[in-house]
């Protein structure tokens, strides 16, 4: 792992010429209610099997809710020989502290609520 990242940094490369790669690293339900633009959601439970999609992959940032498990997925990505050369860095305070906009999945975010309420 390169280090962290912060979110203004991050919100900076995305307006970039070469924007990062943004992993985010939750699950499926949570990623579909709002994630940062761009971003690819590979929960960490499944990064072991998925992290060679991540092969030529110049820069890569990892994004969780509070910034502590991406630390964690970012050393996963960067022990992965295909990914060695890579810049590969875990947002710093996670989903909390980013103030940018946020894309959801509509179909997906609702999915998932149950019946309607009555009122």
């Amino acid at each position: 792992m390169d280090g962290e990242i912060s979110t203004a940094e991050v919100e900076a490369l995305l307006d970039s010429d070469t924007p990062p790669r943004i992993v985010d690293i939750r699950q499926p339900v949570s990623f579909s209610r709002g994630h940062i633009p761009g971003s690819e959601n590979i929960p960490f439970n499944e990064l072991p099997s998925k992290v060679a999609s991540l092969e030529g992959a110049d820069r890569i940032v990892t994004v969780c809710p509070h910034g502590q498990a991406s630390v964690q997925a970012a050393r996963l990505i960067k022990s992965y020989e295909g990914t060695g050369d890579a810049r590969v860095e875990s947002m710093a305070g996670g989903l909390d502290a980013w103030e940018g906009d946020l894309e959801a999945d509509v179909e997906e975010a609702t999915a998932d609520e149950g019946p309607d309420a009555p009122f």
